[in-house]
């Protein structure tokens, strides 16, 4: 089994990934590619720095022309600029900061409109970039979201992404999947977290380390303070790793067969400020073990609701980040006919999906109950048929390919287009994998 293997001994940020995805070997010309398909004023820069002798890879986004501040350096020269300390009196929620808020902050805020989902969706959306990129970094977006509103009470839809919607925060983020991608492993595991300590400064205030999003986000996850006194986990190094490595694991056994050091800004003192990436195949003592992952149920009795309407509740929950949702027959009390309607999440979405079932639905209650599953390692590769290319789903158990199975959607686009049966697209899709498996 192959993996990737990170290593947050010194936190993780958005650029500190991405350097490590670079140092790693993933072509710097591809991320490049993806911040020229976002359509956005941006570009990359990357250079080779030192971090306490260690040899890494420190890669920038300039957004508008300008390059970020490291976070202490932007709220000074904010305060000098206004001639009083920062305050912050929008009426609506932001991001407390940025994804670089461990090494910065934005220093161009003036450039920077206020995005919510809706709006980042469309720009991710319009990207020339695969679903499944698409489908992380949307995800990345809507876990710093869903964080955002429970701190703030309120709707992961109000939440406005000020500086977390900025530019270069939506240029690390897709970049950070398309990378993760582009790695072609089986799974991504991330070590136990060192969050650092003290105090930072974010929009609405001085908060304790780690900030109140970041600490939402890596609720189930296993951190810790060690001896820097700085904010070393930001929400959005945070979410990437609860989307991209949601299992945690010390050092793994594995046969280590390339390894890449991303750089933050800060050159600490005596103590190395890098994120290290080591990729490689799993021995086979530790390959036989499945990965598992905490999912919340959601189970509603309905009796009173019309049939067409089930069909629409059930679309909106997938789109709104459901992993499954399937109705069951049941016989409900008083001899009436019923319908057992059930949805998987990850648990940060309980709320969000929650109020979905009570806005859209005729129950009264809602069950809930958080259970394991072992899930297999799948990654999606893209396969040219003569109609064009399809996504095919590769699962693997043990290093083995174990079920493989064309996307459904592209299947679809290609069958109405063609106007040829769904069946001949997916017998064609797997002909093809088959063939280019077997070479």
């Amino acid at each position: 089994m192959r993996i990737a293997y990170l290593e947050c001994f010194s936190g993780i940020s958005g650029d500190m990934f991405l350097g490590a995805l670079v140092d790693a070997g993933v072509p710097l010309e591809l991320l490049k590619k993806t911040v020229a398909a976002l359509g956005v004023d941006a570009r990359l820069e990357v250079s080779r720095v030192q971090r306490s002798g260690i040899s890494a890879v420190k890669l920038d986004v300039i957004a508008a022309g300008q390059k970020e501040l490291p976070r202490e350096e932007f709220w000074e020269k904010q305060a000098l600029e206004a001639g009083h300390p920062h305050h912050h009196e929008h009426g609506h929620s932001h991001h407390e900061h940025n994804e670089h808020s461990h090494e910065h902050e934005h220093p161009h805020e003036h450039h920077h409109a206020h995005r919510g989902l809706k709006e980042i969706r469309e720009i991710i959306g319009r990207a020339d970039i695969s679903g499944a990129a698409k489908e992380r970094a949307l995800r990345i977006f809507e876990v710093l979201g869903t964080a955002e509103a429970r701190v703030h009470n309120t709707d992961v839809e109000h939440v406005h992404f000020h500086e977390v919607g900025a530019l270069d925060a939506i240029v690390d983020i897709t970049c950070a999947a398309v990378g993760a991608e582009a790695l072609a492993v089986d799974e991504i595991v991330c070590s136990p977290l060192n969050v650092g300590g003290g105090t930072v400064q974010c929009a609405h205030g001085t908060f304790p380390v780690p900030a109140p999003a970041t600490l939402e986000i890596l609720r189930h996850a296993p951190i810790y303070s060690g001896q820097v006194q700085k904010e070393l986990v930001t929400p959005t190094g945070a979410a990437i790793v609860s989307v991209l490595a949601p299992r945690f694991s010390n050092f793994p056994r594995i046969k280590a067969e390339k390894i890449g050091y991303g750089a933050g800004s800060r050159d600490l003192k005596d103590f190395p400020n890098v994120l290290r990436l080591t990729i490689g195949e799993t021995l086979e003592e530790h390959s036989s073990l499945i990965p598992e992952e905490s999912i919340s149920i959601l189970e509603a009795n309905v009796d009173d609701m019309t049939p067409q309407l089930f069909g629409y509740v059930m679309e909106r929950a997938l789109q709104d980040g459901a992993l499954d949702v399937f109705a069951t027959s049941v016989q409900m009390k008083k001899n009436r006919p019923g319908m057992l309607l059930t949805v998987l999440c990850r648990p940060e979405d309980t709320p969000r999906l929650t109020r979905l079932l009570f806005a859209e639905t005729t129950t009264l209650g809602v069950r809930m109950r958080e259970e394991k599953r072992a899930r297999l390692a799948r990654r999606h590769l893209t396969i040219t048929t003569r109609w064009g290319e399809i996504r095919m789903k590769v699962a693997n158990l043990n290093g083995s390919i174990s079920n493989y199975a064309p996307e459904y959607e592209d299947c679809r686009r290609i069958a109405e287009q063609h106007r040829i049966p769904l069946k001949a697209v997916m017998q064609e899709a797997v002909r093809v994998y088959l063939e280019r498996k077997d070479d």
